[in-house]
């Protein structure tokens, strides 16, 4: 067998998904995350809160600019916000029929956010303060112009508004 007729065992499709990147430097990176086509979680293509979930460290992201595209390593930890371009939080089981609360939040760079967030917990269970106590990092935000994974870690403080 011939090295270029082989395909691994272990590789798998991976998917591009658009987006930008707030950093906490302030600046902004516009560019596509590389996400995997199928997972066994559920059915369709990895979305971007998954990866952004998964584990801690680096990611790699294509990053668009006056120079090209080229792929940069991304610490999680120095990501605040990500404007998707897709509305993949729609996806997650439960959307339609989790409480939804108007919020409005302070975010480490100075930045503020309006939006709706999803709390998927049982009745009596389902505060904008249970919201907070969840394990996910990155969390959806719904905002008037996209959705946006927001890095809980960089949340400064978060309040709950009377939806208009």
């Amino acid at each position: 067998m011939t090295a270029e007729g082989a395909t691994s065992q272990f590789q798998f499709d991976k998917r591009r998904a658009g987006a930008i990147v707030t950093l906490t430097t302030g600046g902004t990176i516009q560019g596509e995350f590389f996400i995997a086509g199928d997972i066994t979680r559920h059915e369709g293509p990895e979305r971007v809160g998954e990866m952004l979930n998964a584990d801690p460290g680096f990611v790699p992201f294509e990053m668009h600019d006056g120079a090209g595209a080229r792929t940069v390593l991304l610490n999680r930890a120095h990501v605040v916000t990500v404007a998707l371009a897709d509305d993949e939080a729609s996806r997650d089981p439960g959307y339609s029929v989790a409480p939804r609360r108007t919020v409005r939040m302070l975010l480490s760079t100075g930045a503020e956010l309006s939006g709706a967030v999803r709390v998927y917990r049982p009745e009596g269970r389902d505060r904008l303060s249970d919201w907070t106590r969840q394990p996910e990092a990155f969390r959806y935000l719904e905002t008037s112009t996209g959705t946006v994974l927001v890095n809980m870690a960089h949340i400064v403080d978060i309040f709950e508004v009377s939806a208009s």
